[in-house]
């Protein structure tokens, strides 16, 4: 039986758009070529809906309705409008790597003075060279069904690879570690208008880097749309510590995918939030390629209003002698809706493995909503897994006692959350960047009133 796709009018619009700037978005030599196939890879599943159960609870079709097409390249006002944008969330001590509207800033960027064995380059500068986004076969986030060879490549990063105007390219050498740390800032300033961005950061055998990304609107942006993908090459006996903070305007789109490969006794700890967006998915796909590796990802939605946040992360373990964490907090209220998917694969081959996950969601609200998917698939048989997932509200009886000693309803609650989402904070190894990650949270409980 012959089966086609049934386009929504959104997918068709986005053909017309990608027909007309195909000659124009940068690339020479094998570029084009490859961006064709994968508008055509994209093009064969269209828009990721309902039907589709990774996508189950975040329905591209009926949230997105439309993708914008691609910002311009930003003019003064909009510079000066990202510059105070950056004042605002300025952090100390980083090397800012600023991507405006799709297009990387050096004017608002630390790009001076590289320390010893850091390498940068843009992606427009690889890609009008000739050169194809290195690592792009670990970024098409292959999630093979375990004992097949099935392609289940994810269509909204096709269509990023199809569709990317700009991006950061690093390279740390083996042995080092940056004293840095390194923090891509992405600002949108245009409305209507999507981003398109790819960047790669790849660290070393034996090397160490701290890496923060930042999604934020400058005044005034509205109805934007980010679309991003990150690629991260931990080598062997290297470590790289990232934070997510998702600020966008709430009338904005953020869909972004992250790929890990981790070599032998790798570390890797990550830790997002998102806050801000009207509707975001983060899904990151982690591979462990080396023995004795090891992942810690953990994570908090903050949503409030109509707020729509999926998290969803697949950590394959393929090798032996390999663990990893997940924890996931939730608070959500008003009508907000947070998805987190948790799915672990243990290989055949991947004897000794130690994964466990957890997720809890705190719900604010009668119309609140969370949903919570942990999986385990596991083909061998010397392994130690769980999972759990919970969902409840604040506890009246601990309300009652914050509140008899003087405290308002919100200033109870606001303890209260701070205290559930602890816990997986305390994850983050650095005190600064733990301390970042606390003021974020406020920023949201202040708002909240």
């Amino acid at each position: 039986m012959n089966v086609q796709v049934a386009k929504t009018e959104t997918g068709h619009g986005l053909g017309e758009a990608f027909a007309r700037l195909r000659e124009r978005l940068p690339g020479s030599g094998n570029v084009p070529a490859a961006r064709q196939r994968a508008f055509d890879s994209y093009a064969r599943r269209g828009l990721p809906h309902r039907r589709v159960e990774e996508w189950k609870y975040t329905d591209l079709r009926v949230l997105m309705r439309e993708v914008l097409p691609p910002a311009p390249p930003p003019g003064r006002d909009a510079i000066e409008a990202a510059a105070k944008a950056l004042k605002a969330h300025a952090i100390k001590g980083v090397r800012k790597l600023v991507l405006l509207d799709g297009f990387f800033l050096p004017e608002l960027s630390d790009v001076e003075n590289l320390e010893a064995g850091l390498e940068f380059h843009t992606l427009r500068e690889r890609l009008e060279g000739g050169v194809w986004a290195s690592g792009d076969r670990l970024i098409a986030a292959k999630a093979a069904q375990p004992g097949t060879t099935q392609d289940r490549s994810d269509p909204m990063i096709a269509l990023n690879a199809a569709m990317m105007t700009d991006g950061v390219m690093i390279e740390l050498a083996d042995g080092v570690a940056l004293a840095q740390p390194l923090h891509i800032v992405h600002i949108a300033s245009r409305t209507p208008a999507a981003m398109f961005t790819r960047s790669l950061l790849r660290v070393g055998k034996s090397a160490t880097a701290t890496l923060i990304e930042s999604f934020i609107g400058a005044k005034g942006a509205g109805a934007y749309q980010v679309h991003d993908a990150l690629m991260m090459l931990v080598g062997a006996g290297g470590r790289l510590d990232h934070i997510r903070l998702v600020e966008d305007g709430r009338d904005a789109f953020n869909i972004s995918s992250a790929a890990v490969r981790l070599g032998a006794r790798a570390h890797f700890n990550t830790f997002g939030m998102t806050s801000g967006a009207g509707v975001s998915r983060y899904q990151a796909f982690v591979e462990f390629a080396g023995e004795g590796s090891r992942v810690e990802a953990n994570g908090v939605n903050l949503l409030n209003g109509r707020q729509h946040a999926d998290t969803t992360l697949l950590l394959d373990h393929a090798v032996p002698n390999c663990a990893s964490r997940e924890v996931f907090r939730a608070v959500v209220d008003d009508r907000g809706h947070s998805v987190f998917q948790g799915r672990i694969i243990v290989r055949p081959d991947a004897q000794k493995t130690d994964a466990k996950m957890m997720t809890r969601a705190l719900l604010l609200s009668d119309e609140a909503e969370a949903d919570n998917k942990p999986e385990l698939e596991i083909f061998a048989d010397d392994v130690t897994c769980g999972h759990g997932a919970t969902t409840g509200a604040l506890d009246d009886s601990l309300l009652f006692y914050l509140r008899s000693r003087g405290l308002s309803e919100k200033e109870a609650q606001a303890l209260l959350i701070q205290a559930f989402v602890g816990e997986a904070i305390e994850t983050i190894a650095s005190d600064a960047l733990r301390k970042l990650v606390v003021r974020a949270a406020q920023r949201w409980l202040e708002a909240r009133g």
